[in-house]
């Protein structure tokens, strides 16, 4: 054999997605996704730890329109976001290793590589910043499902839904265990996770509003836990199997709009008509259990915990009605181009978001109402869609996408476009 032809016979080294390879649908998923994650994630920036799962803990009320906001939050974004972004990670995931196996190489140390820079950027993000992070578990739950990405889509469907299935059956198991705790057990699960004390609500407003040495005691316990007991009786389930029903639907052609509209359609109202009505429902039972932790964190919380997939699916679907209707390709567009930076933007609502509520900017927690929180997911929204517009018009990726990747890929990528004069 020539040299020449050894030469020609080599694959191209592995690299990021070309900008002429992007998926449209995948990016506006992402977009839609990462501005509709804040409807929630204010809560957390802007209220006591203990009111993201029990919205009575929260010492401003729960009545007229802050009511109504909560509400509406609950119905169309808690864990809807979270779901939508566990199955594109694990649609990316598919995406990424068979055009790096389509090149003949090998993608497991290149994903390997992906997951740990991920891992450090989400325990920078946890513990520097906001305790709210989730790329944590994102790292850890894309590793172990790995090994599967190559299932047919029915079999990662159903595998899928098993695992998400068994986060259940640890919730309700956990609910039914209480029967069997102490005293002390009891009294310190209600005050650190669902009902703290006047003195402890008070040293974490405190704490907050402080400087940033005030704030990481309060920032570190939260983190901590999220990332052990939440990783390991919630969040592993249910990303793990989202992520596994994602590659599912991406091989599906469900996830890149590649389906027929009057399937979309239909897919549309059997998940609303599903989700809506049964998440209705286990607010009212919540009420009518006065939101007792006994009920409401475990029970109580499993109506969310699956209504949540039907609205999941419903969101997906009208997305890709949109990608394919002419008269909303202004709002694609500019929905797509927060996707492409969803990273970025992920952490860029973090800094806004700190900046506004913690001591080291305004000083502003647990100092707002809901309807208050809800105005200010506007205005960020505002700034994270022109900050994309301007950034993607000049950058072939977000600032953290371009290091993301020059990490994972250990060369500098093309970073700035060359406009023209």
């Amino acid at each position: 054999m020539q040299p020449s032809q050894t030469k020609l016979a080599t694959p191209p080294p592995a690299g990021p997605v070309l900008e002429r390879e992007r998926i449209l649908a995948l990016d506006l998923l992402r977009g839609f996704a990462v501005l509709g994650i804040l409807v929630m994630n204010i809560q957390a920036f802007a209220e006591i730890f203990a009111a993201y799962e029990n919205p009575t803990a929260y010492p401003h009320s729960l009545e007229g329109a802050d009511y109504f906001v909560w509400l509406v939050s609950h119905l169309f974004a808690d864990e809807k976001m979270m779901a939508i972004f566990c199955m594109l990670y694990g649609a990316g995931l598919v995406l990424l290793t068979s055009r790096i196996q389509a090149r003949g190489q090998r993608p497991w140390p290149v994903y390997l590589r992906r997951s740990f820079w991920l891992l450090i950027f989400g325990l920078m993000h946890a513990y520097l910043l906001w305790s709210g992070d989730i790329l944590v578990s994102y790292a850890i739950c894309g590793v172990l499902v790995y090994p599967l990405r190559n299932l047919a889509p029915k079999r990662l469907l159903a595998i899928g839904l098993a695992v998400v299935a068994l986060g259940s059956v640890l919730a309700l198991a956990g609910g039914w265990s209480m029967q069997f705790w102490s005293p002390k057990q009891i009294a310190d699960f209600m005050t650190d996770v669902w009902q703290p004390t006047a003195q402890q609500t008070a040293a974490q407003i405190a704490g907050y509003r402080g400087g940033w040495l005030a704030q990481m005691p309060f920032r570190a316990q939260e983190s901590l836990v999220t990332q052990t007991s939440g990783l390991v009786f919630f969040t592993l389930w249910r990303a793990g199997g989202l992520m596994l029903a994602g590659m599912a639907l991406y091989k599906l052609g469900l996830l890149t709009g590649s389906l027929s509209l009057r399937l979309y359609r239909n897919l549309a109202i059997a998940g609303a008509l599903f989700g809506l009505p049964l998440i209705a429902y286990g607010v009212h039972r919540n009420f009518e259990e006065r939101w007792n932790a006994r009920y409401a964190f475990f029970a109580g919380s499993q109506f969310n915990y699956w209504g949540s997939l039907g609205v999941s699916l419903a969101w997906i679907c009208l997305l890709m009605i949109a990608s394919q209707t002419p008269a909303l390709r202004g709002a694609v567009n500019l929905l797509a181009a927060a996707g492409r930076m969803a990273f970025s933007n992920y952490i860029l609502e973090s800094v806004l978001c700190t900046l506004l509520f913690n001591g080291t900017g305004f000083g502003l927690f647990a100092k707002v109402s809901r309807i208050e929180e809800a105005l200010v997911v506007l205005a960020v929204w505002m700034v994270v869609l022109a900050f994309s517009h301007f950034w993607m018009r000049r950058f072939f990726f977000g600032p953290l996408e371009w290091l993301w990747r020059s990490l994972t890929y250990r060369e500098r990528e093309p970073f700035r476009r060359r406009l023209p004069r």
